[in-house]
């Protein structure tokens, strides 16, 4: 059925639905309609609360983005996962269906990730920003001496399967995290620190420093820790070119121009 047949209706039983993935792979679906909804093999469970802003379409090149505002639900979207940050970054599709035969109408209305979120009280609001967002960045990079890449990235293309380590967490002390079995000094400094078990599981976070004895956070874990907690270790990159050919073997794919001139040679004069 066409949207032209669905709306020429006499009634036309519309609803919103949201499929919302975050980065660790957990996937919801959320719909206005006061019942839930299943379509294509997602149940979009009712959240009559969560009310779409408007929903701008063109062919300009202007970047669309969408407000969703709603109240918090304890088992969809909870205050401690927005706090935590789990939702940051999250894949969001709005859809509009018509709730007598879900899915047989599917209108994709908007598609891009979740910005910024606001809470006041026990509502929240999420800006959607669409893929268009990505226009406005810069067409050029920016010359840097250090590297622009992230290490194990299409631009860098480290196999990074050689520098990650599945550790097992014995204590957390604030930023600190003591891991089992020991580490090789410095190596994880710039990397990251993924939480596989525990009530932490699937956040990320990144690794300031590290030592033989565990390695030290950007931020304290958001959850409490528990016992014998599995975590996934990635090798970081202080971006210099003397890491890159040393330490990785990778100076071919060096993304930057450690040797190019400052403005210090500019402002040089005879006799200065």
């Amino acid at each position: 059925m066409s949207v032209v047949e669905v709306l020429g209706q006499e009634l036309a039983a519309l609803a919103f639905c949201w499929r919302l993935e975050r980065r660790d792979g957990v996937t919801i679906g959320l719909t206005s309609h006061d019942r839930d909804l299943r379509v294509g093999g997602v149940v979009y469970r009712a959240a009559p609360g969560l009310v779409p802003s408007a929903v701008r379409q063109g062919s300009s090149f202007e970047v669309d983005s969408m407000d969703v505002r709603g109240a918090l639900s304890s088992d969809a979207i909870t205050t401690r996962d927005l706090e935590a940050g789990r939702w940051d970054g999250a894949a969001v599709a709005l859809f509009l269906t018509e709730w007598t035969a879900p899915g047989v109408l599917w209108l994709v209305l908007a598609e891009g990730e979740i910005g910024a979120v606001e809470r006041e009280g026990e509502a929240f609001t999420a800006e959607l920003v669409g893929r268009v967002g990505v226009l406005a960045g810069p067409v050029v990079p920016e010359t840097t001496p250090d590297c622009r890449a992230v290490l194990g990235d299409r631009d860098c293309r480290v196999d990074m399967a050689k520098h990650r380590r599945v550790v097992r967490v014995s204590g957390v002390s604030g930023e600190d995290v003591a891991v089992v079995g020991g580490l090789v000094a410095g190596a994880f400094a710039f990397g990251s620190l993924r939480w596989l078990t525990g009530e932490n599981a699937g956040l990320a976070q990144a690794v300031a420093a590290n030592d033989a004895a565990g390695v030290t956070l950007a931020d304290a874990p958001p959850f409490a820790f528990a016992a014998g907690a599995l975590a996934l270790l990635s090798e970081g990159c202080d971006r210099r070119m003397a890491t890159c050919s040393a330490r990785f073997g990778n100076a071919v794919n060096f993304r930057g121009e450690p040797y190019l001139p400052g403005n210090d040679l500019l402002t040089r004069y005879p006799g200065g």
